[in-house]
Formats: C-alpha cells, structure tokens, sequence
C-alpha cells in the first residue's frame, strides 16, 4: 500500500469520507477489477482533499501492483453483454459528432477500450479508431477481430503525438492511478482543436449523495471519485477548455441489470431477477440514468 498527495491541487490535507470495508489481507485479486464485478461496497479507505474537494483512495496498493492486476484481468460476462455496450457507444457517439462534425476517416483513440466495442462502433462510423488496452486478453479479443488496438497504457504505448482529432475515456478515467498525467498525455496527444471526452462517475450527483456508503460505485477497482466541478478543474488545469460536462446514462439488459441489483440488494433483486427470466426477458435492454454518470466534453486549444 502507498499514500498518495492530492492529484488535483498537490496537497496532503484530506478527511476520510468512507472508512475502509476491506480488512486486512483480504484485498482482492484481478477479478475484483473486471468491468462487470459486483464487488458494490467493498473498498479501501476514500477520503476527500481539503483544499480542492477531489475525492480519492487513500492509501491504496502500489501503483505498479494495479496495472500488473488490469494486464491480468479476463472478462468473459463483458462479451456477453456486448448488446447493451453497442446500445450505450451508439447512444454516446451522437452528441460527440454534433461537435467534431464527419468523421471523414479522422483518426480517433479510445483509451482503455477493452474488447474494442467503441473502436468498432467509432471505425464503422467512418474514424480510424485506434484503442489502446493493458487487459492482454481484452486486447486479444479486439484483435481478434481485426480492431486496431495497442496493448499498454497512455505512458507506455507507442502513439503518434499530436495525431489524434479526438481521445475518448469511457469509464476509464476513476481507474488510473494518476489521471491528470493521463490528461497531460493526451493533451500531447491531441491535434491542436482535438477533443477529449471523458465520462465517469459523478460523487456529488444526487443519487450518490442519497445512497452515501451504500452508492454502488464505492468499489476496490475505482482510485479516484470525480465530480463534474473537480474534473473540469483537471482538465483546465492540463490546459483544455472544457465546453459542457452532462449526465449520460447507458443501456443495460434487463437480465444484468436484475444481476447487478441482486449483488446491491439481495431481497429486492432475486426475486426481480426470477421474475425477469420467468418472462424471457433477460436480454431485453433498457436505458438506465441515474444522474450519476457525466460525459465531459474538452477541447485542446488551438485550430
């Protein structure tokens, strides 16, 4: 385990927020970062900055130990719900081509893009979609296919700077060990003009402060807790301009969906998730929002 400073404004000031739900010698192994885990509420120490507000993990493991634990990870249920994930890129590639226009085979990089499911979408849309995954059995599944998909992170993939029209970060952003050097990568990544997207979870929304300790997101595998305020702060501060930031939900089958709320709360979700499968309703998707989920739209200065 390693204390970290504050990612945002630098300082070692913080409160704990939510106390540690994982007792000694009991932390979990790659399965517990599986995009699909159900580990709701089990989680090491979150505390929040004093000075800047920006909610964190504190301490956490070693920051080599977590991206050895995401090159091991497999994920076999993910493919499975490949429907609702299609549902959800489609649904979120809209509003980012009202901004960046046509695609125009316009290079385009998705980070931690997993299996690839948005770099197919974003390549059948006219982009040349790049991915970039440490997963080495996501990033076998992508290729597989034929997607265009690097294996490594930001810090250690060979990309081509200031190349890119557009980097997106779906639900990647609260995994990374230093997220503003993410965002400093990509700034050097980016065209001058290009955009970055980023989406992720929202600890000031409503519903999170409603649920508290019982907010399902609180979960081993997520680092940092951002709000909508102190993401915009990181990306100003990487020298983006930030244009909207917005609630944007998903689509989720309403068989995982009955899944995921039986892992939160057994009583209500079992006999959901009997009833949903009794009337052959388990791959029916649905659209999910909660309003605790935002897309920040950020711009790298420039023309």
């Amino acid at each position: 385990m390693e204390y970290v400073r504050c990612n945002l404004c630098g300082a070692d000031d913080t409160i704990v927020r939510y106390p540690c739900t994982i007792k000694r010698g009991e932390s979990g192994d790659w399965r517990a970062f599986r995009c699909t885990h159900n580990g709701y509420g089990r989680h090491h120490t979150i505390v929040q900055c004093r000075r800047c507000g920006l909610v964190y993990t504190d301490p956490r493991p070693e920051g080599h130990d977590i991206i050895e634990t995401y090159q091991a990870v497999e994920d076999p249920l993910y493919i499975e719900e490949r429907e609702g994930r299609v549902l959800t890129f489609e649904h979120h590639l809209k509003p980012l081509e009202r901004l960046t226009g046509s695609p125009n085979g316009r290079p385009l990089l998705d980070v931690g893009c997993y299996t690839g499911v948005f770099v197919e979408i974003a390549a059948r849309h006219g982009w040349d979609a790049w991915g970039v995954e440490p997963s080495r059995w996501a990033v076998e599944q992508a290729q597989a296919r034929g997607l265009h998909v690097v294996p490594g992170t930001l810090e250690t993939a060979d990309l081509p700077e200031a190349y890119f029209d557009v980097v997106t970060m779906w639900d990647v952003i609260e995994h990374l060990t230093d997220p503003r050097g993410a965002l400093q990568q990509t700034y050097r990544l980016l065209k001058p003009g290009g955009l970055v997207v980023v989406h992720t979870i929202d600890i000031e929304s409503l519903f999170a402060r409603l649920m508290g300790a019982r907010w399902p997101w609180l979960m081993e595998m997520h680092i940092y807790y951002f709000s909508r305020r102190t993401l915009r702060a990181m990306l100003e501060k990487c020298g983006f301009q930030v244009l909207s930031d917005r609630p944007q939900g998903r689509y989720l089958r309403l068989g995982y969906l009955a899944n995921r709320v039986a892992a939160l709360m057994p009583l209500v979700g079992r006999p959901a998730e009997w009833i949903v499968t009794r009337l052959g309703l388990r791959g029916l998707a649905v659209p999910v929002n909660l309003g605790d989920l935002f897309t920040a739209y950020a711009r790298k200065e420039g023309s």
